[in-house]
C-alpha cells in the first residue's frame, strides 16, 4: 500500500533518531498523554492489564502509563531496534515489552484495554490486526487508536503535504541520510482511511461505541483517536 515493504526493518535502522525527531514535534508528547486518556482506558488497580500495540521506543507505553499508573502495561512491537531504545528507558516492574507482530500478537489475553498509536496505517491488513485485538480485548474493553487520518477534503491534505515536505522529510533526511521512511509517513497518512472510513472499520470489526476526535494544532484534521469497545 505504501512502498515501503518492510517496514519493521526500516523503523530498526531509523530507531536512533526516532526519539529526537518525534519530540521536535510541538506537543506530540503531551498529544499522545491526551489519546491514552481521552476514552477512559481502565486506569484500574494492580490487576488491570493494558496493552501497547506498536508501542516503539515507549513513548505511547509513557502516555499510558501516565494514564493508566497502577495498571500491568505491555508493550508490543515488531521493529526489534525500536523495542531495544525502549527498554533501555527506566520503567516500574509493571511495565513489560514483547517483540512481535499486531496481527498475530504473541500474548495472552483477556486485556482491559489497549492502546494503538501511529500503528494502524502501517500493517498491510488492518482488518486482520483488528480482529486479533478484539479477541485480545475482554468484553467490554476498551480499544484506543491514535493515528493520521485525514479529513475529507483539500486542506488537511494541503496542510499535510506542506508539513511533510517542508519539514519532516527533509528533518529525517538531514537526521539519518534517508528519507525513505519520512516519505512513506508522507504516503501512508494519505493511502489510509479518513475518519468515519476507520469508524466505519472499527464498527465492521466487530466494536460498538465508535467515537471520534481531532487533534490540537495543526494536525487538526490530520490526526484523530478513535475508541471503541467490544460488546459486553
Amino acid at each position: 500500500m505504501t512502498g515501503l515493504p518492510d517496514v519493521p526493518g526500516a523503523f530498526d535502522r531509523h530507531a536512533a533518531a526516532y526519539d529526537r525527531l518525534v519530540g521536535a514535534n510541538p506537543g506530540y508528547h503531551a498529544d499522545l498523554r491526551r489519546a491514552a486518556r481521552a476514552f477512559a482506558l481502565p486506569a484500574g488497580g494492580a490487576g488491570a492489564r493494558l496493552l501497547d500495540l506498536g508501542c516503539g521506543t515507549g513513548a505511547s507505553t509513557a502516555a499510558l502509563l501516565a494514564a493508566a499508573p497502577y495498571a500491568q502495561i505491555t508493550g508490543l512491537d515488531a521493529s526489534a531496534g525500536m523495542l531495544a531504545r525502549a527498554r533501555a528507558k527506566p520503567w516500574p516492574a509493571t511495565v513489560r515489552f514483547v517483540r512481535g507482530l499486531a496481527d498475530d500478537p504473541p500474548v495472552a489475553g483477556p486485556f482491559d484495554g489497549v492502546f494503538a498509536a501511529y500503528l494502524v496505517r502501517n500493517l498491510a491488513d488492518p482488518d486482520v490486526a483488528l480482529s486479533a485485538v478484539r479477541a485480545l480485548l475482554r468484553p467490554g474493553g476498551v480499544l484506543v487508536v491514535h493515528d493520521y487520518a485525514l479529513r475529507d477534503g483539500p486542506v488537511a491534505r494541503l496542510v499535510w503535504h506542506a508539513v511533510c515536505w517542508g519539514v519532516i522529510i527533509p528533518a529525517g533526511r538531514l537526521a539519518t541520510g534517508d528519507a525513505r521512511l519520512y516519505r512513506h509517513l508522507w504516503r501512508s497518512a494519505l493511502d489510509f482511511d479518513s475518519p468515519q472510513g476507520f469508524a466505519d472499520r472499527l464498527r465492521r470489526a466487530g466494536l460498538t461505541g465508535v467515537r471520534t476526535r481531532t487533534a490540537r494544532g495543526w494536525q487538526r484534521g490530520i490526526v484523530h483517536t478513535f475508541g471503541a469497545e467490544v460488546p459486553s
